[in-house]
């Protein structure tokens, strides 16, 4: 059943439009980002999907749970250190948004590995201080390679092993956007700068208005 309702929301996701722009475009509610995914209707009360508990290292070596996030939006990528392809160009954009929010402590980003065997620890560690990141508003996860991949599910974003791929693997670019309450909020296309200009917007307003 989950794995329908995930088709069903990833074939929705991607025929919004072939550029997988921002999906807020004519879905604001009350003036407010629309909650993302399925929903259940329980004694006269919405449940919405929510991103489950999940508990991974950071590029310190600190443990990185839903309570780090308590109170706290976030801005999720799934991606691999060795990646040939579309990697460099997400996370181009991710640093437009960590440049913008590094010391606003509302919002972190959140660059999950998709190949932990390669991406430990110590590797994320180089890998952040080459791209500039010194802000602990970052976090670069590791562990456990099929919950890393299994919770990219939770997340609406692609991830499949694939020897004959670039890199070894399939994924999306899809940065996405997460609540307070683990609620999905939007997301776009992290290759795109046209869509993450859109995206910036849609932070903004989940900061400013819930």
């Amino acid at each position: 059943m989950r794995q329908l309702s995930f088709l069903l929301l990833s074939f929705l996701f991607f025929t919004c439009g072939e550029t997988e722009k921002s999906t807020t475009a004519n879905l604001l509610v009350n003036g407010k980002l629309p909650i993302l995914g399925q929903r259940e209707f329980v004694d006269g009360d919405t449940i919405f999907h929510t991103i489950p508990d999940f508990k991974f290292l950071n590029q310190d070596g600190d443990t990185i749970t839903n309570a780090t996030f308590e109170n706290k939006a976030y801005v999720v990528d799934f991606f691999f250190t060795s990646c040939p392809t579309i990697c460099p160009k997400v996370k181009k954009q991710m640093l437009r948004i960590y440049e913008k929010y590094q010391t606003n402590p509302k919002l972190n980003l959140v660059s999950y590995t998709i190949d932990p065997k390669r991406d430990n620890v110590e590797h994320l560690s180089n890998y952040a201080k080459n791209l500039g990141v010194t802000s602990e508003n970052w976090h670069f996860l590791t562990g456990d390679k099929w919950e890393l991949h299994g919770l990219a599910d939770d997340y609406f974003s692609v991830v499949i092993e694939d020897q004959d791929a670039p890199g070894g693997f399939d994924h999306s670019g899809r940065l996405i956007l997460i609540d307070q309450n683990r609620n999905i909020r939007s997301f776009c296309n992290g290759t795109e700068p046209e869509s993450v200009d859109k995206f910036l917007n849609d932070i903004e307003l989940l900061l400013n208005k819930g």
